[in-house]
């Protein structure tokens, strides 16, 4: 699949990063990966692939520690899915082919899925104003805890259900066919544990999978539960705490990842400083994920009520650059998702109701 193309050119020197000001720093770019900050992405995944095959190997680390260590480091490993199918990890497009795969095996879903799942349609590039399939509106739970754990039950069905249509609908062999490689890895790896040490498999290696996988489809509830979604700058909550974002590779920084996904995730902090700050609601600046998690779901039962950020919006329209038009945005997912993007279409249908859509 043509999603991460290999850098063109025998340029030496690249931007690399920015400031809270905007200005870019120029410095010799990295041989492998397309910018420094990728060797944490990589030794996360790589951190995590130790755990599991040290508890399949060694008899000694199967205990709680290691398996809660896997757990979270699986969940991190989902993080670095959604980051690596926004833009590469790697300058060699089949070394990032390669890391799909492994990213695979770690989280025992297809990464592949990403692209269509979150890219196009959770980003609202080909949702054609529909709820998206991870929409926290699919639960409605009085209590409010039993959303948050029940989500991934309801979200993870309607994820594939809609790749599925999707990619029938839509044609995208190629599609179809990086995302076939990447189950064959995840559930062939996994298979293949399991013939020598099913149990062992079973316990350390398929339940921090799939942990990691449903807690990725939490982040959705957390960081879009009661946002105005219809709105260009209130639709995320963000967890804007510097450890927090630093072993999340940035990704508490929800709204400016969304108004400009072209952005790498090792400068989204000094975006949302600029950009998002100015223009959100406070309430939407969240300094911690734990704090938010405990109060919201733990000391007040019923669901809360919906943001208002009516004159929050009202003010943002005025305050700092405006953002490109959607149909720019979705021709970069696209081009980012390395799926060709069509002309706008004067009218499709919603893929989560199973009819035509755009092609893109």
């Amino acid at each position: 699949m043509a999603s991460d193309n290999s850098a063109g050119g025998a340029a030496a020197f690249e931007v690399v990063g920015g400031s809270s000001s905007g200005a870019a720093t120029v410095g010799r770019r990295p041989w492998l990966v397309k910018h420094r900050a990728e060797w944490r992405q990589i030794g996360i995944v790589s951190f995590y692939w130790s755990l599991l095959f040290a508890m399949y190997f060694v008899p000694a680390c199967r205990n709680v520690l290691f398996l809660g260590l896997a757990c979270y480091f699986s969940f991190l490993n989902s993080v670095v899915i959604h980051n690596h199918m926004h833009q590469g990890v790697f300058r060699s497009n089949a070394l990032n082919l390669m890391f799909r795969r492994a990213l695979s095996f770690g989280a025992l879903y297809p990464a592949t899925v990403n692209i269509p799942a979150h890219n196009l349609v959770h980003h609202h590039f080909d949702d054609d104003g529909q709820p998206d399939w991870a929409s926290p509106e699919h639960v409605d739970f009085k209590w409010n805890l039993l959303n948050l754990l029940h989500f991934p039950n309801v979200a993870g069905p309607n994820t594939f259900n809609g790749v599925q249509r999707w990619a029938d609908i839509a044609g995208h062999e190629d599609f179809k066919r990086q995302y076939t490689y990447d189950n064959a890895f995840a559930f062939g790896l996994t298979g293949v544990l399991m013939v020598f040490d099913f149990w062992t498999t079973l316990f350390f290696i398929v339940i921090p999978q799939i942990y990691g996988a449903r807690s990725i489809l939490r982040i959705n509830i957390i960081q879009h539960d009661r946002c105005d979604i219809t709105t260009e700058w209130n639709h995320s909550r963000n967890f804007v705490g510097h450890a927090f974002n630093w072993i999340m590779c940035n990704n508490g920084y929800h709204t400016i990842h969304h108004n400009r996904a072209g952005l790498h995730w090792s400068v989204l902090h000094e975006a949302h400083a600029r950009e998002v700050k100015p223009r959100i609601d406070p309430a939407l600046d969240e300094p911690s994920m734990i704090a938010y998690l405990v109060k919201t779901y733990l000391f007040t039962p019923p669901r809360p009520r919906p943001i208002d950020v009516g004159s929050r919006e009202q003010a943002a329209q005025v305050a700092g650059p405006a953002l490109a038009s959607r149909d720019e945005r979705r021709a970069e997912a696209a081009r980012d998702a390395g799926i060709p993007a069509a002309p706008a279409a004067p009218a499709a249908t919603s893929p989560s109701e199973g009819r035509e859509v755009e092609a893109c």
